[in-house]
């Protein structure tokens, strides 16, 4: 338990380096993502004269915990089975593959469930099951092609019981009450108790706290005993947070004040990875292009029956790097006499009577973006990022919003982290909450998230989220 005194005392300043991951041992609490004024908290001049903290971290959030059970009852527990229903030497020996197989699978599967249930709004029950059959296929690939000796019963009792106690944990977690974080009440935390679904405890009274973590602002001027009290928490095993990163944790965005003072680490995002999704991109054109072309193919000869008029739809858009391209999509709206306000007539409302009856079936699963395949051959986009505006509309917001033209850092997408999160936005106040979901993406731009967003993708498409 941490324990520390706070009297009234000359305030000094604490480095900001910290930058812990806000729920490393939590990420299946579900949070709804609400926001509150940015309002300062002053430190208080006099305090009581002592807080107790201790963690109310249990063994089930405890990481080696689940992996520990899970390779015992995953890998383990299926050899003891198949050794002793089918004990003969053949057997055996197709074991000694299938154990390393099994091993290296679970782990991949674990790793790529804690990525992915990291991201804030991921519904993690159904994370669990995609990121294991996923590993699972994988080495069972490389096992088929490399013409290794498998047991294919090993593989299937390993899946299901790594599956099944990977549940018997998610329910187990959710069993217990929201997160409960203790509040240092100093400098920029007021925005914090505008997120629900999150017990925000204020560390001002003289009492014991059991709480999830702690949450400070870091860049405040604090009281020397806040900082000995900080310390002495991460010394007992308490997570201590700055704020911004559990915002970003909570909410799936990030809020730059200033890019001098970014919490982006780098103002270009990984160099690696976005040459490798570059290569991505043009081989998942290739696969994909025969059904794009039929969808293409047939959503054409419905927008020829159903209205006067050009099939496709091209317009000038800001690209990658905020160079400007030309766009293709199907085209969804009847034509119009020309309006000279080019920022009006790029804004699609909701019910736009401007949209066709065909046009709103394509645009509710999106069958109108499928043209800019030809883009993303080009290098002009990719499959996910950020949404490119049209040009008048990209001018208005850079004049309106800061650092609106850093968005322009990554290729644009036909999907994205605020398509999936928001959905279509045209006023100013959504679009700097959609500029702040493209900054999160572009922090933590990777191949989890993308995969994240392809998964939501899926779901938006066939829920028709946003679209209008």
């Amino acid at each position: 338990m941490a324990r520390v005194a706070y009297p009234d005392e000359q305030p000094r300043s604490i480095g900001a380096g910290q930058n812990q991951r806000a729920v490393e041992e939590r990420p299946w609490t579900g949070v709804a993502h609400g926001r509150g004024s940015e309002d300062l908290v002053e430190v208080p001049d006099r305090a009581s004269d002592e807080v107790h903290v201790e963690t109310r971290r249990g063994v089930w959030a405890r990481i080696r915990f689940q992996f520990g059970v899970a390779f015992l009852a995953g890998v383990l527990l299926p050899l003891a089975i198949h050794v002793a229903v089918w004990g003969s030497r053949s057997e055996l020996d197709g074991l000694k593959h299938s154990l390393i197989g099994t091993s290296i699978a679970l782990a991949l599967g674990f790793y790529g469930f804690r990525r992915f249930s990291t991201y804030p709004g991921t519904r993690v029950s159904g994370s669990i099951i995609p990121s294991f059959l996923a590993s699972y296929g994988a080495v069972l690939a490389l096992f088929f092609f490399a013409r290794l000796d498998y047991n294919r019963i090993q593989f299937a009792t390993s899946f299901l019981f790594s599956v099944w106690w990977m549940f018997i944990v998610y329910f187990k977690l959710q069993r217990q009450k929201n997160l409960r974080i203790g509040v240092v009440p100093a400098g920029a935390v007021g925005s914090l108790f505008g997120i629900t679904n999150v017990e925000w405890v204020p560390l001002t009274h003289a009492t014991s706290h059991r709480v999830d973590a702690i949450v400070a602002d870091l860049r405040a001027d604090l009281p020397e005993r806040w900082e000995t009290f900080l310390a002495d928490c991460a010394l007992n095993g308490i997570q201590v947070m700055h704020v911004k990163q559990v915002q970003e944790s909570l909410t799936g965005k990030v809020d730059i004040e200033h890019l001098s003072e970014n919490t982006l680490g780098t103002l270009l995002p990984n160099l690696f990875y976005s040459n490798a999704k570059r290569i991505g991109d043009l081989l998942l054109c290739v696969v994909a292009a025969p059904v794009v072309a039929l969808l293409v193919a047939l959503a054409a000869l419905a927008i020829r029956i159903d209205s006067p008029g050009p099939v496709f739809f091209r317009q000038q858009r800001m690209g990658y790097r905020g160079r400007p391209f030309t766009m293709h999509k199907l085209r969804t709206m009847r034509e119009q006499p020309h309006i000279e306000d080019a920022r009006v007539a790029a804004i699609t409302r909701g019910q736009d009577e401007r949209v066709t009856r065909v046009g709103r079936i394509l645009r509710r699963y999106r069958i109108d973006e499928l043209p800019q395949i030809v883009n993303i051959l080009s290098g002009e986009m990719s499959w996910i990022g950020p949404r490119p505006e049209a040009v008048p509309l990209a001018a208005w917001y850079e004049a309106e919003l800061p650092f609106y033209r850093y968005r322009h850092i990554v290729r644009p997408g036909i999907t994205g982290w605020a398509q999936v999160r928001q959905g279509h936005v045209a006023e100013v106040e959504e679009v700097l909450s959609k500029l702040h979901y493209d900054f999160y993406y572009i922090k933590h731009f990777s191949l989890w998230l993308d995969l994240l967003i392809l998964s939501g993708t899926f779901r938006t498409v066939f829920s028709g989220f946003g679209s209008r």
